[in-house]
């Protein structure tokens, strides 16, 4: 206890920034782009005496043409203080506690304003922060905030946004800047070395010289984010509408090696990279036209190549083919879970996808009748075309099965092919004349 005493008595203040007030007039976001949820929860708190406004990537994301996905709030009001002012709310976390507001179909993020990560913030021996509950005020919220362009701060009742740092001078810049020393900021969550990409392709930006350079120096830090952070950062990263860029842009800092382990071989292979890169705009075209995106489908175009190239070495060792896959599939998964921690369901659906893709190659007897009954079909279906776009298998098998789905019955049976019976074999006869299947020797 004293030593955290002595700590915020001689720990460095934080430079105060002035900053400017922004009215609606230059910004032009009008509270009603706000959701309603997000609006009503601002105005209890305001209500209740505390400061509220709408934060980060929502505001940023406005500012930018964008419709936002969620709308997180900070305010003033500590965790608990928020939990008894909103009855459909819970205080989740442990690194960082937030609360959780449901309003309606919508779930806001509540945080409270945080001091700066010299004041009493766990870390480990790499300086990442563990975990960081040190209540501050809203200017020391903003200093610990990330980039530029996410420490701005509108407030729904007089429609203005407090912009600390310049944030929307940079984004009209199309500047991504880093608050702070760069490398410290690096150290304390290291997964900010992924969202500098993840921002920069989404919003077109130029990282600022200083943030960019030591992205590719620190990129072992990644190394120790837990799986689960990891994976829920590559899935906003591949998700984000601008996977190509973003995965572009990862190779060009450095920071693929080891996020999707064997990645790199995947992608130096002709088929592979092709196949990849198809995939990839593939999923930006559903995004960006509001369709649904299945990250099983992804992660499965993904690591597909990893799983030909060990069934191929399973079938040269002599294994049968249906278990030689099911084993490679498992080998592929299990190297990827040491890095990225896969769900379950997210596992399942990869293994749905590709355990469906020789059973598509099989066309003989009533067998594709069978297959489109599967549940998985649709998603295998689809990969089945991604692998004919790539050249990996025939174009002709691809426009087989999309005449079978436009097909009536009738001519789906006409288009199904006749099963070859496996051939007969000779009864040999038992010396005396007897027929060995006559266990008896006949009369």
């Amino acid at each position: 206890m004293i030593r955290k005493l002595l700590r915020r008595v001689f720990s460095k203040a934080p430079p105060v920034h002035e900053p400017a007030l922004i009215p609606v007039e230059k910004h032009r976001i009008r509270r009603e782009s706000i959701s309603p949820g997000a609006r009503q929860t601002v105005a209890r708190l305001q209500e209740h005496g505390h400061a509220a406004f709408v934060v980060g990537g929502a505001v940023r994301d406005l500012l930018a043409g964008i419709e936002p996905k969620d709308f997180d709030i900070a305010t003033d009001a500590t965790p608990e203080q928020v939990r008894g002012i909103f009855r459909r709310s819970r205080i989740i976390g442990r690194r960082f506690r937030i609360v959780h507001v449901m309003s309606g179909s919508e779930t806001m993020e509540v945080s409270t304003f945080r001091a700066g990560n010299d004041v009493d913030s766990e870390t480990d021996e790499h300086g990442r922060v563990l975990r960081d509950n040190v209540f501050g005020n809203v200017e020391e919220d903003a200093a610990r905030r990330d980039f530029t362009i996410n420490a701005l701060y509108y407030n729904p009742a007089d429609e203005t946004i407090t912009d600390y740092h310049h944030g929307v001078a940079d984004l009209q810049q199309k500047t991504l800047r880093i608050i702070g020393d760069p490398r410290k900021r690096y150290r304390e969550d290291p997964v900010r070395l992924l969202r500098a990409v993840r921002m920069a392709a989404k919003l077109g930006l130029t990282i600022d010289p200083a943030a960019r350079t030591p992205i590719r120096e620190m990129a072992d830090l990644l190394e120790n984010v837990p799986a689960a952070r990891l994976f829920d950062e590559m899935l906003k990263l591949l998700l984000s509408g601008h996977a190509v860029e973003c995965l572009r842009q990862l190779r060009e800092e450095g920071l693929h090696h080891g996020l999707l382990p064997l990645l790199d071989v995947i992608m130096e292979q002709p088929l592979g990279e092709r196949f990849v890169w198809l995939s990839l705009a593939s999923t930006d075209a559903r995004v960006k036209a509001g369709k649904r995106t299945s990250p099983g489908f992804l992660f499965a175009t993904l690591l597909w190549h990893e799983a030909l190239a060990a069934w191929e070495a399973r079938k040269q060792n002599n294994e049968p083919p249906i278990p030689a896959l099911h084993a490679a599939m498992d080998e592929v998964l299990d190297i990827q879970g040491g890095k990225l921690a896969i769900t379950r369901r997210i596992a399942a659906d990869i293994k749905d996808i590709w355990i469906l893709q020789p059973r598509l190659e099989n066309r003989a007897g009533r067998r594709p009748l069978r297959l489109v009954e599967q549940p998985r079909f649709k998603a295998g279906y689809d990969f089945l075309l991604l692998r004919a776009e790539s050249g990996e298998v025939a174009q002709e098998l691809a426009d087989w099965w999309r005449a079978f789905l436009d097909a009536d019955t009738e001519a789906r049976l006409a288009m199904l092919t006749p099963e070859k019976k496996p051939a007969r074999r000779k009864r040999r006869r038992r010396k005396g004349g007897g027929d060995s299947a006559d266990p008896e020797g006949g009369g």
